[in-house]
């Protein structure tokens, strides 16, 4: 038998019979590690204990301590252990697909009847059998023919949809937990009792179209989360509910700020308080974009699809474009025309008009660019996943060599943008070229080798996701972290050769050639509408003052107290702040209740005392006190804190 080298984590080798499991590996180091042993990596590749290594790789052992591969582990064997209670319930409910994602796992069935809360119990009941049987985990691999032979017997229709989609030259691994069998690439542990038993939890169910197309039959999808142990599953769930309280949507009613009506699928309606958010917060982008030199344009919504063409978006981006098709006068066929999906292709032909000297660059243009991109019903969320939505966009031309210094100043520029709204701190991850692109290699090379050694010029660390860069571009992606531990991808910054090549963009230079720009995309809050979305959420509503749409409500306690408040909220608002008069005849409890609900972040109360004093009560969002001050000294300290940041 051939001979294989084997290099462990330590940088020693070892020879081993080809076709060597991870398990005897495991074995042959020790006892106590063979027992605790999940799976194994070779060459980085995550490795099941049963599968033959027939090659020199290095590889490590995984144990439950090894977090990121214990957890893939737990919950593709809660996937596939589900599937099997449900079979063992339920005979005739047809298994698709089962997924490990974010925090736990679905699995997709076909059944009649939809799943209820009390099935959800049932199915948690049987799925704890199944873990304590400790059934054994075992694959195989076979043949195409065996396989859909062996599905058309079991009378599952959509796993011999699944092998044919699957390339013929990907081996067809079966894996059995128990006598329960399912077709997945794996890995797997090796047997059932390796799943905590106490750190996982079915959650939901929801509607799902199979393979995601609309005209496929509709199946039922449970959801589920896991993880090492029972106090990690706690932390979730406490994060769940905190999350619900903050839901933008729960959020949003309470505070009269938009509504989403079946008319408008993925638009938003926006009421005069979310409105005044957005705003003011596009007032704000405003002043710092001025301040860093950025040029403010408009382009248009609509172009012609041969413009979309040229771009490379019909090609690469068209299923997610609208397209408009009209009726010219004297045309002979309808001209067909596309809402944009992004600005970028428009700033290329204000910077192609009028000639460019290298002078003039760095040209930095910034557009509040509406834009509109088809999303799958499914996919829609509140105002943080829409089909139409405004952004924040810019885009800087500039030379290969002042690639870096825009880099670093845009993240200086980004720094401070989020310090302003509450965020101290953010990641950046650096994006290299996808599977799907336009451009050549060398371009690519060169493209990510400037931007490599632009966010190394940050000083910042970064993360590197290899394939998730844009089709024209590879890209930084800035990550914020909220109040309750949520990770949200907010900016961008891409570095993009291509899109001047395809659209003709030239500046003269120093030598008095034309040369191609380099088009740099950047963006702080992405849309506006998701990152209102997720400040409602982060601050739970209690949006910072000078942000929030209601910042001051003047509550009377007595009728006697009406002109007064009146004069306070014209002084007030004369003042820069935000404020309204309550002076209905209710109690100034209920008033309270009633504003605090719809998060205002200040009630002055005013009694007959008040009226007296020229005093009022200053009740802040969230504090049970009151404090009483003096009407002159309550508008000064206001009025200081409704002024945004950037001009204080």
């Amino acid at each position: 038998m051939s001979q294989i080298s084997l290099t462990f984590p330590d940088g020693n080798s070892r020879p081993f019979d080809a076709g060597v499991t991870p398990q005897e590996v495991a074995a042959s180091i020790s006892n106590s590690l063979a027992k605790k042993a999940i799976s194994a990596q070779v060459d980085g590749a995550h490795w099941d204990l049963q599968w033959p290594i027939d090659r020199d790789a290095a590889i490590e052992i995984n144990t439950m301590k090894d977090e990121a591969p214990a957890l893939e582990l737990i919950r593709h064997d809660l996937a596939h252990i589900m599937a099997r209670a449900v079979q063992e319930i339920w005979p005739d409910v047809q298994v698709t697909i089962g997924p490990v994602i974010a925090n736990g796992w679905y699995y997709d069935f076909d059944r009649e009847e939809p799943f209820t809360p009390e099935d959800l119990g049932a199915i948690e009941k049987k799925m704890k059998d199944i873990i304590n049987l400790r059934a054994p985990v075992r694959t195989e691999v076979w043949d195409r023919d065996r396989a859909i032979q062996h599905y058309k017997d079991a009378g599952e229709p959509y796993k011999i949809e699944l092998i044919e989609s699957i390339p013929g030259d990907e081996p067809l691994r079966m894996y059995w937990h128990g006598d329960w069998q399912d077709l997945c690439r794996g890995p797997h542990l090796q047997n059932t009792g390796q799943v905590p038993g106490d750190a996982w939890k079915l959650m939901s169910v929801a509607g799902a179209y199979w393979r995601g197309d609309s005209d496929r039959p509709m199946l039922q999808r449970i959801y589920g989360v896991a993880f090492r142990n029972k106090e990690d599953l706690k932390k979730h769930l406490l994060m769940l509910e905190e999350a619900a309280k903050r839901d933008h949507r729960k959020l949003g009613r309470e505070m009269n700020l938009f509504h989403m009506q079946e008319e408008a699928p993925g638009q938003v309606f926006w009421h005069p308080n979310g409105w005044t958010i957005y705003t003011e917060l596009q007032d704000f982008i405003r002043r710092k974009q001025r301040a860093g030199d950025y040029n403010e344009i408009n382009t248009p919504q609509v172009l012609n699809r041969t413009f979309w063409e040229k771009s490379g978006h019909w090609e690469n981006y068209g299923d997610h474009m609208f397209v408009v098709e009209v009726e010219e006068e004297h045309a002979k066929e309808k001209a067909i025309n596309a809402l944009k999906p992004m600005n970028c292709p428009c700033h290329v032909q204000v910077f192609n008009s009028g000639i460019k000297s290298y002078r003039d660059l760095p040209l930095r243009l910034a557009e509040f660019g509406s834009c509109s991109r088809y999303e799958p019903s499914g996919a829609l969320h509140g105002i943080m996943r829409v089909r139409g939505f405004t952004q924040d966009d810019g885009h800087i031309f500039c030379t290969a060599d002042q690639i870096e210094a825009e880099c670093v100043r845009f993240v200086n520029y980004l720094d401070g943008v989020y310090r302003d709204l509450g965020f101290e701190n953010f990641d950046i991850r650096f994006a290299t070229r996808p599977e799907k692109r336009v451009g050549s290699e060398e371009v690519w090379d060169h493209a990510e080798a400037a931007l490599e050694s632009a966010v190394k010029a940050t000083g910042r660390p970064y993360l590197l996701e290899p394939g998730d860069g844009a089709f024209y571009g590879p890209k930084l992606d800035f990550y914020l972290t909220d109040a309750i531990g949520r990770v949200w991808q907010c900016g961008t910054f891409q570095v993009d050769p291509n899109l001047p090549e395809r659209l003709g963009a030239t500046y003269i230079g120093e030598d008095g050639a034309k040369h191609r720009p380099f088009m740099l995309h950047r963006a702080c809050l992405g849309s506006f509408e998701r990152f209102i979305g997720i400040l409602i959420e982060n601050s739970a509503g209690k949006l910072p003052f000078w942000l929030a749409p209601r910042q001051v409500v003047v509550a009377t306690i007595v009728s006697e107290a009406d002109e007064f408040a009146q004069e306070i909220v014209e002084t007030l608002r004369k003042n820069g702040v935000r404020a309204e008069a309550d002076i209905r005849n209710e109690k100034i409890n209920y008033k309270v209740r009633e504003h605090s609900v719809g998060k205002v972040p200040v009630i002055l109360a005013l009694g007959a005392r008040e009226v007296e004093d020229r005093t009022v009560s200053l009740r802040r969002l969230g504090e049970k006190q009151s404090q009483v001050l003096p009407f002159d000294q309550v508008v000064t300290d206001l009025a200081g804190e409704a002024t945004p940041p950037d001009l204080r």
